[in-house]
């Protein structure tokens, strides 16, 4: 017996002594020491997420003595009967260790309780570091932290129920890089739980490590300029530098202050933003709002037409106020461009967007060979090949992939009798198509880049240091050959210049575009309703050499001359010239609410008019 104690004794004090880790000793005490979390700055240094000091009131259950309960009541303004919740909760947790009683106590309350404190044994303050946005703006981006819950803490050895974790956008994707590096101090406890010392003289110890600072792609005035126009409306806007897939502004509307996720008004706040399934200011419309492209979507229509030969740049079509299809030519597609009785060529039917033009050029590259399901999966993979029908990989936690059907999504639907007539929507963006804002700003990258584009990306760097050997530094090339872009892009030119934006165009800078309008539907009591369009435009300026790609979406703001023109041109002319000179657009944008559309949306659906062009 005494050789088998011997043994046991040798393998837990000496063998097992290597692999040792002293958090699992009940009579070892670690106390942490937060590193700072790394400051988030915008691309010009303008500083977007500080620190501030926090404090938690911790206590040990099996230390406490009888105490003045009101009085530490009244100094942390809680209620007796909170107060019993919290003790009988910590009690519960274990008696004997170091629990949270109150967290994110205010820096003026601190202050009354640091002077009282020697008066109430077992109850101690524990310094925590939290979140500061200076500037109200870019909630969706930045995200924030929450609580780390038991499921995490039971994954991941790096962090105690508790603490603070980047819980969505910036601060979740880098959460490795912001949080630092926490440092560990482990003392010694006897049986009843006093502090005996240090364990092992330190050896354990390590200091913490701040975390590292993110400069971001954003440019926070553009930033917070797009979310002042965006007021009283609904949509996303992206805004995309062509020459390095950066990111300089992702707007979505409506949103939140980003500080309302802070201190302990965090939980009621993210239970009244997230409980809100009307305005949804949590959700990004930017990244997660899938829509029908519309009209922009005939670009692509025109780039496959070309680079697959079945048109070419003085390919002509006659409109007559539309175009006619099915087995019995009964099916009408309305169109507007308001062309009668003349051959159209491609760069007049990009200006004035002519729907039968792109149904034409879209009905002979589906049934090119004879073949609608070869023809289908051919144009489903040069759209494909702009990012579109999946997720593009930009680095922020969230997005939608959209639709982009293939040959075998139509078989499945009509079990193989269909061809071009039967998807014809598709030629004008409606159909089955479903895209995001941020995938159309990227199609719009692609094309001022003439055939190819960089992935999305919202950090701009880490500590100063680039990211060299990123994806994100990588061109992805489209399957169009560049010299099919030119046409387009003077057809683009022409929308600003005679076409239906030319009302926004801005004296000096040659903008390049296309506005677009998208049909939307609701069904109520099964009862398909028609709810004014949305305004839809992509832009990108300068014409040759372009700075800025942008892609604005707004619910329900019918033709996209209307709300989504003046809008882009606004923050192009912000970014390229750092001032807005047409304050008579300025002001009627501002100006514009489409509250009451969504109101009545709701209230009484069946009401709402068919348009508010």
């Amino acid at each position: 017996m005494g050789i088998l104690f011997i043994g046991r004794l040798f393998q837990l004090q000496i063998v097992k002594s290597r692999n040792y880790n002293p958090v699992k000793n009940s009579a070892v005490k670690v106390m942490f020491d937060f590193p700072e979390r790394g400051y988030i700055y915008d691309r010009n240094g303008e500083l977007l997420v500080a620190n501030q000091l926090s404090y938690d009131v911790t206590i040990v259950p099996n230390e406490v003595i009888p105490l003045d309960t009101i009085e530490l009541c009244s100094l942390l303004k809680i209620t007796k009967e909170d107060f019993l919740k919290r003790f009988n909760k910590a009690v519960n947790y274990a008696p004997w260790l170091e629990s949270v009683f109150l967290k994110q106590l205010a820096k003026e309350d601190f202050a009354f309780l640091q002077e009282k404190l020697h008066k109430f044994q077992g109850f101690n303050i524990q310094k925590r570091i939290i979140r500061n946005y200076p500037i109200k703006s870019a909630a969706n981006i930045l995200g924030y932290i929450n609580e780390v819950n038991e499921i995490v803490a039971k994954n991941d050895d790096y962090y105690e129920q508790g603490e603070l974790i980047g819980k969505a956008g910036v601060e979740a994707q880098y959460e490795k890089e912001l949080r630092g590096k926490k440092g560990k101090k482990y003392f010694r406890r006897d049986r009843l739980n006093k502090i005996m010392g240090t364990f092992k003289n330190g050896m354990y110890d390590s200091l913490s490590v701040n975390g590292k600072d993110i400069t971001l792609t954003i440019d926070s005035n553009l930033q917070q300029y797009g979310e002042s126009l965006m007021k009283g409306k609904r949509g996303g806007i992206i805004a995309l530098e062509p020459s390095s897939g950066e990111i300089l502004a992702l707007i979505t509307a409506p949103s939140y202050d980003p500080n309302m996720m802070v201190g302990r008004l965090r939980s009621p706040n993210s239970v009244k933003l997230l409980g809100d399934t009307i305005n949804k200011p949590m959700y990004d419309r930017g990244l997660k709002g899938t829509y029908a492209p519309g009209s922009p979507f005939k670009l692509i229509n025109a780039l496959i037409g070309l680079q697959e030969g079945v048109i070419n740049e003085n390919s002509r079509f006659y409109c007559n106020g539309g175009y006619r299809y099915g087995n019995r030519k009964k099916e009408f597609m309305k169109c507007h461009c308001d062309i009668f009785g003349k051959p159209i060529e491609l760069h007049s039917a990009i200006s004035k967007s002519c729907n039968s033009y792109f149904a034409n050029t879209y009905k002979r590259i589906i049934e090119k060979n004879n073949n609608p399901n070869e023809g289908m999966n051919n144009w489903s993979s040069h759209v494909r090949s702009f990012g579109l029908g999946n997720y593009l990989g930009y680095d922020l936690p969230e997005g939608d992939k959209g639709l982009i059907p293939n040959g075998e999504y139509y078989s499945r639907m009509y079990k193989y009798k269909w061809n071009a007539s039967t998807n014809i929507s598709n030629a004008i963006g409606q159909g089955e198509v479903l895209t995001t804002p941020i995938q159309l700003a990227n199609v719009t990258a692609a094309i001022a880049n003439r055939g190819f584009f960089f992935t999305p990306h919202v950090v701009k760097n880490i500590d100063n240091k680039i990211i060299s050997d990123s994806v994100y530094m990588h061109p992805k090339q489209t399957s169009i050959d560049k010299e099919h872009f030119e046409p387009i892009i003077e057809g683009m030119h022409e929308v600003f210049k005679t076409g239906t934006a030319s009302w926004v165009n801005i004296k000096g800078i040659d903008i390049v575009g296309k506005t677009g309008t998208s049909e939307n539907f609701m069904k109520v009591n099964g009862k398909k309703i028609k709810l004014p369009d949305h305004s839809i435009l992509v832009a990108f300026a300068p014409k040759n050499n372009p700075k800025i790609a942008v892609a604005v979406f707004i619910e329900n703001g019918g033709f996209g001359s209307t709300v989504a023109a003046p809008i882009t041109s606004l923050l192009i002319e912000k970014y390229l010239t750092g001032q807005v000179k047409r304050k008579w657009i300025e002001d009627r944008m501002l100006a514009t609410d489409l509250s009451s559309i969504y109101q009545s949306q709701i209230k009484e659906p069946n009401k709402v008019e068919a348009g508010t062009k």
